[in-house]
């Protein structure tokens, strides 16, 4: 049963997250692999693609937003677009664009930024947008600032949190074909402060040199669990490993149904809003072309399927509509 386990580190201002995707993340990769037409990802890709899910559920769960978070990476290596979208009731989705061949040890660099040029986005879009609003997004390269290419995942969004959030985060990522899974440290503002510039907001010097020196010393904690560990233990005995000399406070884990799992929201409306954005021509030589209109969903492998009279109910007026064949609903 996948699950979410939040924490806070009693008197420091220090929290933290663990994930673990299970089920929803193999109904995910069945998904991909009952799809005649993809077929399974390489498992490099299936990797990625799982930390990106477990990143997505870690960052959705520190933040008081509701709608979708959407974190994509995308460049000239063989994985052209990945992205993993997390709504506020940790329903999760994840697909990648695969072009070319992938090598069996790939990571990050091969996989996306091949020529340096890969980006990371992540995108809040509100489930409600009020009018004229738009989501939000940042956008970060895949390249430390001296240019040189990021190794992982964990350090490109690790580098995200520092520039867009100004805190310091420790992120650690694992995926397999069973388990996706994810821990996040994350130093919290004091006195509404930053605390990039040394932990601002303490009464003075000494009280913030020991916050750093604590949050360096639970960063360290975090930054020595292996995948094999991450991977392989549940979360209280992960949490008794790294931090036995701790005081934590945890929350009520989020499993079962309010706890992260696999939907999707694709729908016959928005791929009818598609084809309408196609415009009528272009529907048409499809039609003249293949008989009808088949569109698969990327996420779930759902197909949609539009005949003649489907397309012209697509583009005719409401009140104006030929009748719907029996049967689609």
């Amino acid at each position: 049963m996948s699950e979410l386990h939040k924490f806070l580190f009693d008197g420091l201002p220090v929290r933290g997250a663990i994930v673990r995707l299970t089920d929803a993340w193999t109904e995910l990769l069945a998904r991909r692999a009952g799809n005649s037409e993809t077929g399974a990802y390489a498992p490099p890709v299936a990797e990625l693609l799982g930390e990106m899910a477990a990143a997505g559920v870690l960052m959705q769960s520190h933040i008081k937003f509701n709608g979708a978070l959407i974190l994509q990476v995308f460049g000239d290596g063989p994985v052209k677009l990945a992205v993993a979208e997390v709504r506020s009731s940790l329903a999760l989705r994840a697909t990648a664009t695969v072009s070319g061949d992938v090598p069996h040890d790939a990571r990050l660099p091969e996989l996306v930024n091949a020529g340096g040029q890969g980006r990371c986005a992540i995108t809040l879009d509100p489930q409600d947008r009020l009018p004229g609003q738009q989501p939000y997004q940042g956008v970060v390269p895949l390249n430390d600032v001296q240019g040189d290419k990021l190794g992982s995942l964990a350090e490109t969004i690790t580098q995200y949190m520092r520039q867009s959030e100004q805190l310091d985060a420790t992120l650690v990522l694992a995926a397999s074909d069973q388990v996706a899974a994810g821990l996040l440290i994350q130093r919290m503002p004091v006195q509404g402060e930053g605390n990039l510039a040394g932990g601002a907001g303490a009464g003075d010097d000494e009280q913030r040199a020991q916050q750093d020196e604590d949050y360096r010393r639970i960063a360290t904690l975090a930054a020595s669990l292996t995948r094999e560990e991450l991977l392989g233990l549940d979360v209280p005995t992960i949490l008794h490993r790294l931090f036995w000399e701790e005081r934590l406070l945890r929350f009520e884990p989020r499993q079962g149904a309010d706890g992260p799992h696999f939907a999707c929201t694709c729908s016959r409306e928005r791929v009818g809003a598609m084809l309408r954005n196609l415009g009528a021509d272009e529907v048409q030589s499809i039609l003249d072309e293949r008989g009808d209109v088949e569109v698969g969903c990327d996420f779930c492998g759902r197909q949609y399927h539009f005949d003649k009279v489907d397309a012209a109910r697509l583009f005719t007026e409401p009140g104006k509509q030929p009748p719907a064949p029996s049967g689609v609903q």
